[in-house]
């Protein structure tokens, strides 16, 4: 359990600063720069003037269309030349004549058609002796050639204009191809061939039980002959349940790379489109998918995106989500048991789901993945530091000790801070230091070394955080003291950790009561010392009236109201959130606040007991977090024996009366 003392805001209005999610609201982050659309037509447009340029120079260039065209003369003025004996050759193609003169320049002219061009010549004056000096060549043209000659100039420009409709139209045209595909489903495919990607069970520490209920799943994958042959039918649908970072998706990999079988991955929010029947689409594809792989897994995490409740009222009856969840309903129904295809779905919210998806033929194997507990903390750490160099005095056992409701993300979080400190401080081993420096990162933030507080205020900070550790001290049923900090980390001014001897799956009510007054500890203490309150124990008056509420509406631990739940199971879904109709009168909420009032003024005389009896002992814990900053477990103790009071050991807490 952690108890922080959050640091006063400026401007901070209603609440105090202390509350878990601070009034003053962070400035919204500046969404990413977006290209209008007309910016992209442009663009393509520009692309298509200048590829058309190109071309049409292209064209003029290889046709030899130029701006020093060879100079065109009569035949008349040819005919001179040749009688003065200045030209050297010519080349005639069809009734085009290319002139070259002894002094090498060219030129052009044209014969009569249908006519021989010494006939022509001739008639001008030009004598055999002179015609016998030049050299005359003839160049004769195939069919396909003088085809294409003679079309060329009608057909280049239309080329042009169709490719230049097509690079245009293209844009349309894969916007028209993404619509049709809408309603194909794009699931993340991890084939069992690929090593690199499989998951096994042995690369999932803890969750035993999950384990053993999957491990079935995993044999009927393997084996299903077995199963069919006795009349058994095999769990149609696996419904995982657990805190967010338990390890859902994880434990559907290792089933999928345990039976050696295709793993289909899709999220439920990745069915619901804006368009009506898209997500049904989807379904029927992903399913058919599936069944053309089978033997294989279809996982869809966070199911409860589409499988809430139907009938809340929202969206009406043609609602997407409610039409995908329909289309999912009926395909697990139309399965067959030769099919082998296996469903399995994750979520953290199993409340809102529709009865309709928990039915026996559908989910009906729903396997609860809870918190790993001290072994499986362990286990989770070592199967973590696979990768990680660490030094000699690394205790994983210390640890797992340290971090009680931690994920499996919580705790890979965790490892991978220690080898970003230990990588920061360029070392090459991670040390036991940055492990238990990467245990508060992980649950408070950074440290803000920067944050400095004034004297004063480092002097109320400090005895409000040893008010706390010297009641949950003093109080036969709190956890012990681990360790208390007067270091800025994230919105917290300070924190004191206590951590339970063993990982608890029970509270009693004395539990409770004792932890209700540690958390007045602090409060007390300022309040003892300095005669005033400051903003900083708000979130502990938050976490203690909402405990003493519970006590009161949802466990019976009031004497007063007796053994009635007065809270419901949040009512209907809707919106992301319960809607309650009223469960009880005027009077009993009146009641209710009342005996809320009585459990919290115990807790506070309690404190104020202790803190009144034991104020030596006070002074002497927050002189001393004055001074260095944080005490740990074994210093805060050695404080407490000097002073006359017995630490708390394992063997007290295990021979307590229970209550």
């Amino acid at each position: 359990m952690l108890y922080c003392r959050h640091m006063p805001e400026q401007n901070n209005k209603g609440g105090g600063p202390g509350n878990k999610r601070p009034n003053r609201r962070m400035p919204p982050v500046p969404p990413l720069p977006k290209m209008p659309r007309g910016d992209s037509f442009w663009i393509n447009f520009a692309t298509s003037v200048v590829l058309f340029l190109l071309l049409a120079g292209a064209y003029t260039y290889f046709t030899g269309v130029d701006g020093e065209a060879p100079e065109d003369i009569p035949v008349s003025q040819l005919a001179v030349d040749i009688s003065a004996g200045k030209v050297s050759a010519i080349k005639v193609d069809g009734d085009n004549l290319k002139i070259t003169y002894a002094d090498k320049t060219e030129k052009t002219s044209k014969k009569e058609p249908d006519a021989a061009l010494t006939q022509t010549l001739t008639n001008y004056g030009v004598s055999k002796e002179a015609l016998n000096k030049i050299s005359v060549e003839i160049e004769r043209q195939a069919s396909w050639q003088f085809w294409l000659t003679a079309l060329a100039p009608f057909l280049a420009p239309l080329l042009l204009i169709a490719f230049f409709v097509w690079y245009l139209s293209r844009q349309v045209r894969g916007a028209g191809v993404q619509a049709f595909s809408f309603g194909q489903s794009k699931p993340r495919v991890i084939d069992p061939n690929d090593t690199g990607q499989r998951v096994t069970f042995k690369d999932v520490a803890g969750a035993k039980e999950a384990k053993i209920e999957l491990l079935e799943i995993v044999d009927f994958l393997r084996n299903p002959k077995k199963f069919l042959d006795i009349g058994a039918r095999i769990p149609k649908g696996i419904l995982l349940m657990g805190a967010p970072g338990t390890g859902k998706t994880l434990l559907a990999r290792a089933v999928a790379g345990e039976a050696g079988v295709p793993f289909f991955s899709i999220s439920g929010s990745e069915f619901v489109e804006m368009f009506v029947g898209v997500g049904a689409s989807r379904v029927r594809d992903l399913f058919l998918t599936a069944k053309k792989a089978a033997p294989s897994i279809i996982f869809v995490d966070e199911i409860d995106a589409v499988g809430r409740v139907r009938g809340t009222g929202v969206g009406g009856g043609n609602d997407e989500r409610e039409q995908t969840l329909n289309q999912i309903l009926v395909e697990m129904d139309g399965f067959e048991p030769n099919e082998k295809v296996i469903v399995m779905a994750a979520t953290n919210r199993p409340d809102v789901l529709d009865p309709a998806l928990l039915r026996p033929g559908r989910f009906d194997r729903r396997v609860v993945i809870d918190l790993p507990d001290r072994s499986d903390r362990l286990e989770i750490l070592k199967i973590h530091a696979r990768k990680k160099p660490f030094a000699e005095d690394v205790n994983l056992e210390l640890v797992a000790e340290r971090t009680p409701g931690f994920s499996g993300a919580d705790l890979y979080s965790l490892m991978n801070e220690a080898a970003i400190l230990a990588a920061r401080e360029n070392r090459k081993t991670v040390a036991q230091y940055d492990l238990v420096r990467s245990i508060e990162k992980v649950m408070l933030g950074p440290e803000r070394r920067s944050h400095v507080l004034n004297k004063k205020e480092k002097e109320i900070t400090a005895y409000h955080e040893a008010g706390h550790a010297l009641v949950a001290s003093l109080l036969p049923f709190a956890d012990p003291v681990h360790k208390i900090s007067i270091i800025s980390r994230g919105r917290a001014g300070g924190y004191t950790l206590k951590l339970p001897f063993e990982d608890k799956r029970l509270q009693s009510k004395r539990e409770f009561l004792d932890d209700i007054a540690m958390s007045l500890g602090g409060y007390v203490a300022e309040k003892t010392v300095f005669g005033d309150i400051t903003t900083g124990p708000s979130n502990d008056l938050q976490v203690l009236t909402a405990l003493a509420r519970d006590m009161v509406t949802r466990y019976g631990m009031s004497d007063k109201m007796g053994t009635v739940a007065l809270t419901g199971d949040g009512g209907r879904a809707m919106f992301g959130s319960g809607i309650e109709g009223k469960e009880h009168s005027e009077k009993i909420s009146a009641e209710i606040d009342s005996e809320v009032k009585n459990i919290i003024d115990g807790g506070y005389k309690k404190a104020v007991d202790i803190i009144t009896e034991y104020r030596h002992v006070l002074n002497a814990i927050a002189k001393r977090l004055v001074e260095v900053e944080t005490i740990e477990r074994e210093e805060f103790e050695s404080i407490l024996i000097a002073h006359g009071i017995q630490p708390k050991r394992k063997e007290d807490i295990e021979h307590q009366p229970i209550a």
